[in-house]
């Protein structure tokens, strides 16, 4: 009952209940993809080439770059302009190392199908998020035209990566299997060789080690000459089968949890952690089953006629009141909002030490709104239904 068609059905009967800040952030983090191509081509060529310029050896000179191993290096190629930016050498495990002849250790997590290589290099888990690092070779591409795109707060910070689309599922040891939701950040190394880093966000917090298993069905790329079209988003895409398990362990290191418990109105704050590279809120909200239509049972009938009313509730889920948060760190700098889901907030620490936090909770789309554009003293503060300082060290 796990199966892609089925979730699109799902995604379809329920795309209504959708909330506009969900929708918002996702079209916002999308649209980042190609921000570089739409603010003027010399202002665009000035600032690729600055970020290419530093930071993609090979770039110009791909017979330097084959000398130069890659993977098992990746995160240190790649973790200065990914948006979960911040240092990864102490942290990460080595999936698969490269010699200076271009040779790997092992094939154990290398997968080729139409003409595309994937080769994991490397993986960090906080307990909370998967953050892996691949290599992506295809054998007659042209990966040059691939744009930058912002990874940062502003576009003051000349912060960006090159972008990469994914398509498909993940899972982690044998449970139900989940969308694929977040791009690949990273670096073009040269006409035909993309490294860079995807987040996968855990449903449950984990313990120990695990296997991730990714099943991606698709795989694109943008191109900067097609940015005048109406639709960029993967102008180039090759639907196939790479199919990849991968080992990992949490790493505790630096993972801290602040227990808060405060309830006021219908939202509890329950606790924060703050990780390396991101920091999570989660919050309670009321919530109910959502409802089984008579439009939403026939589409899961036309999947399964067989499905029970229990199994269409447990596919359906529940919905939950809206929950809108927002976080600045001690010095009053607003932290990189991801999508917000039920129960939980995620953002991008990307190097900032973080000794104090302020957590903004609204009920309020537009409240949430004013306040990410006027920053921490702005007046929707006093709207918000929980605000905390929380100290962290």
């Amino acid at each position: 009952m796990t199966d892609e068609k089925l979730d699109q059905i799902l995604k379809q009967a329920l795309a209504p209940e959708i909330s506009d800040r969900e929708i918002r952030i996702h079209r916002r983090r999308k649209d980042k993809m190609h921000t570089l191509g739409k603010i003027g081509k010399g202002v665009a060529a000035a600032v690729a080439a600055a970020v290419i310029g530093i930071g993609g050896l090979g770039y110009f000179n791909p017979v330097l770059a084959a000398k130069i191993p890659l993977i098992g290096k990746i995160f240190e190629k790649v973790e200065d302009d990914a948006t979960y930016s911040g240092d990864y050498t102490d942290k990460k495990t080595v999936l698969t190392n490269e010699d200076s002849a271009g040779n790997l250790d092992t094939s154990d997590y290398t997968v080729s199908d139409k003409g595309i290589t994937l080769t994991a290099s490397e993986a960090y888990c906080d307990g909370y998020s998967i953050f892996l690092t691949v290599n992506i070779e295809l054998e007659d591409g042209d990966f040059t035209h691939i744009p930058e795109h912002y990874t940062g707060m502003n576009a003051t910070d000349n912060q960006t990566a090159a972008g990469f689309y994914i398509g498909g599922t993940w899972s982690v040891d044998g449970s139900s299997p989940e969308w694929i939701e977040n791009t690949f950040d990273g670096k073009v190394i040269d006409s035909h060789t993309f490294a860079g880093m995807l987040k996968i966000n855990l449903e449950e917090k984990y313990t120990g080690s695990g296997e991730l298993n990714l099943n991606v069905n698709g795989l694109g790329y943008d191109d900067d000459r097609m940015l005048d079209g109406e639709e960029i988003s993967a102008s180039h895409w090759t639907d196939g089968n790479w199919n990849i398990a991968i080992p990992f362990e949490v790493n505790k290191t630096d993972v801290k949890t602040i227990k808060v418990g405060e309830k006021k109105g219908n939202i509890t704050l329950e606790d924060v952690v703050v990780s390396p590279y991101q920091v999570i809120v989660h919050a309670t909200t009321p919530g109910e089953q959502r409802e089984l239509t008579d439009d939403r049972r026939e589409k899961l009938l036309s999947k399964d006629p067989n499905m029970t009313d229990a199994e269409m509730y447990e596919l359906l889920g529940w919905s939950y009141e809206p929950c809108y948060t927002i976080c600045f760190h001690q010095d009053g700098e607003l932290l990189y909002p991801d999508m917000e889901m039920a129960g939980r907030a995620r953002f991008a620490v990307q190097g900032k030490e973080i000794k104090t936090l302020y957590v903004y909770i609204f009920d309020n789309l537009d409240d949430w709104s004013l306040m990410e554009q006027e920053g921490m003293n702005s007046s929707a503060a006093d709207r918000a239904v929980i605000s905390k300082e929380i100290h962290v060290e």
